[in-house]
């Protein structure tokens, strides 16, 4: 391993837990509360204990909650295959989709308030590609808001969690005894309050950091997710798997450059909004036979292909067939944000355009969240269970939080009782001190990251392209890749980085695959490419492996 940042362990402040966390989402707080009851544990948080991409989730949590005929765990199995495009880890779906009912029940005994029917049975939703209505939701579409509420008070009610807000993790530390055997014994953090590097060390340390949307010029997510945890983990030595499949939401306000990004939810159409294209025409029929319901990464592509035939900036969602009151009871943070920016959604369509979302693959790891790396776990969208395969299901995401979040506790229970070698960190005090870099040079290198992967790494790429942006992204990486100790080099470096195995991967896989689609290689091909890619970095240099599907 190479740490960024030049160290030396024993002149640094330094705290000991039993179990480290590092992010505050819904599978890192998940993780914490069942943990709290077995040891010391902490949770480091970049920002405020909120300001992840949980508390933006709209559409709501995907579980089978209702008796067959109307639902069952088979049925939501297969909706998860067939959406993952051949490369779903059938293990993994059948852990997600048979665990998943109990873990929303337990989320709902924890404090967590659904939307409910008169009869006070739980209101359930579809969303595109399930074929069944299996979605719960809260105060219409702000499932994530409620779900970040009420995790959020039973980890700080407990009174046995530390939370350390405005911590930035900078690496993972990796010790080695003796006889040469590595593993995870914590993390080397910067305190943003106070510019000072800190360390917290413990015999399980779970990355729970979230997505990669900073990296694209176009994202629902908040800026804070710069894949931090992907690119620490890819430094300590873990592999990671299924880089290419970034999954971008079809129907993101799209009204002015100026204004924000925000999720229009899946479930909108769910409920029966259509998409029209700039002459007022329903075109999804012409892509699938679901036509608004198709997978994600089809009616993305469908719009992105309107987009440029009719030369129109984006299309349009049209809710007009409901009223005002209807509309605002059933997606009442949407119809707010909308008439904000000056849409009335009961009047006229809202203006929509795909922007990135999701990241479907992510740190390996098994299905109680170990990594390769001993000591380091992770769960939630920075992990990659195979349980997305190659496009995530809508709504399965809070889902996969909830049910791996949880299950990451069997592998850190595992390890409470092992032992880390003495302070022999790998993290290195030769390393020069770090390059000070302007605020507006790192800003500038930052959108140019950005634009890098929408033009060439989004949701159309190319050989040509991708082969562009990885060039350029590696003379970036010459550049900024001996940071300062400040949150925003530290950024740039792990954003950067991330970046270089989207594109390699995606380079990599020549066919197209779900969310992974390559204008040179326009057609699915199961012979040479139902299987994962993994990455990972051994001496410096980095390994391409595979690794079946299945």
């Amino acid at each position: 391993m190479t740490s960024l940042l030049a160290f030396d362990p024993s002149s640094l402040p330094t705290e000991t837990f039993d179990f480290l966390i590092i992010g505050s989402g819904v599978a890192g707080l998940s993780c914490a509360i069942e943990l709290e009851a077995h040891g010391s544990v902490a949770v480091l948080t970049k920002e405020a204990m909120s300001e992840g991409s949980t508390q933006w989730a709209q559409g709501g949590i995907a579980a089978v909650l209702s008796p067959e005929p109307l639902d069952s765990s088979a049925l939501h199995q297969s909706d998860t295959m067939q959406a993952g495009a051949g490369l779903c880890d059938r293990e993994a779906v059948d852990v997600l989709v048979n665990e998943g009912p109990h873990r929303v029940r337990q989320l709902i005994a924890r404090g967590a308030h659904f939307d409910t029917e008169p009869s006070g049975e739980l209101k359930l939703t579809r969303e595109a590609a399930h074929r069944a209505r299996r979605i719960v939701h809260a105060q219409g579409d702000s499932t994530g808001r409620e779900v970040q509420r009420s995790l959020s008070h039973s980890a700080l009610a407990s009174g046995g969690i530390a939370v350390h807000e405005n911590v930035v993790t900078v690496d993972f530390l990796i010790s080695e005894d003796d006889s040469g055997a590595r593993r995870c014994c914590g993390v080397l953090a910067l305190d943003s309050q106070t510019g000072k590097l800190r360390i917290f060390r413990a015999k399980a340390t779970i990355a729970a950091t979230g997505g990669i949307g900073a990296i694209y010029k176009v994202t629902t997510n908040p800026p804070v997710l710069t894949g931090d945890g992907m690119a620490m983990a890819f430094r300590a030595g873990a592999a990671l798997m299924d880089m290419e499949f970034v999954q971008f939401h079809p129907t993101a306000f799209a009204k002015g450059p100026n204004n924000p990004k925000f999720l229009i939810s899946e479930a909108v159409r769910g409920e029966g909004a259509t998409l029209l294209n700039n002459k007022g025409e329903r075109f999804m029929a012409r892509y699938h036979p679901d036509a608004e319901l198709a997978p994600r990464d089809v009616v993305s592509r469908a719009i992105a292909q309107e987009i440029l035939e009719t030369g129109a900036d984006y299309v349009t969602l049209d809710l007009t067939a409901n009223t005002a009151q209807e509309i605002a009871a059933r997606f009442p943070k949407i119809y707010a944000t909308c008439v904000a920016y000056g849409i009335d959604p009961a009047r006229e369509p809202i203006p929509v355009s795909p922007a990135e979302h999701y990241m479907m693959g992510g740190i390996r790891t098994d299905l109680n969240g170990a990594t390769n790396v001993v000591g380091l776990l992770a769960c939630g969208e920075c992990a990659c269970t195979g349980v997305h395969g190659a496009n995530r299901l809508a709504s399965n995401s809070m889902l996969e939080g909830l049910v791996f979040g949880i299950r990451t506790v069997r592998a850190a229970m595992a390890l409470k009782n092992s032992s880390c070698p003495p302070s022999r960190e790998t993290g290195n005090g030769k390393r020069q001190t770090g390059v000070a870099r302007s605020d507006d040079e790192l800003a500038s290198a930052r959108v140019r990251v950005q634009e890098l992967m929408w033009q060439y790494a989004g949701l159309v790429r190319g050989g040509e392209g991708l082969q562009r942006a990885l060039r350029e992204l590696d003379e970036l990486q010459t550049r900024f890749g001996n940071p300062a100790p400040t949150r925003a080099a530290i950024e740039l470096c792990n954003m950067i980085c991330v970046a270089q195995l989207v594109t390699r991967a995606a380079l990599e896989r020549t066919e197209s695959r779900g969310a992974h689609f390559r204008t040179d290689f326009p057609n699915l091909d199961d012979a040479d490419w139902q299987r994962h890619i993994v990455l990972r970095q051994s001496d410096g240099e980095l390994q391409i492996e595979s690794a079946p599907a299945g």
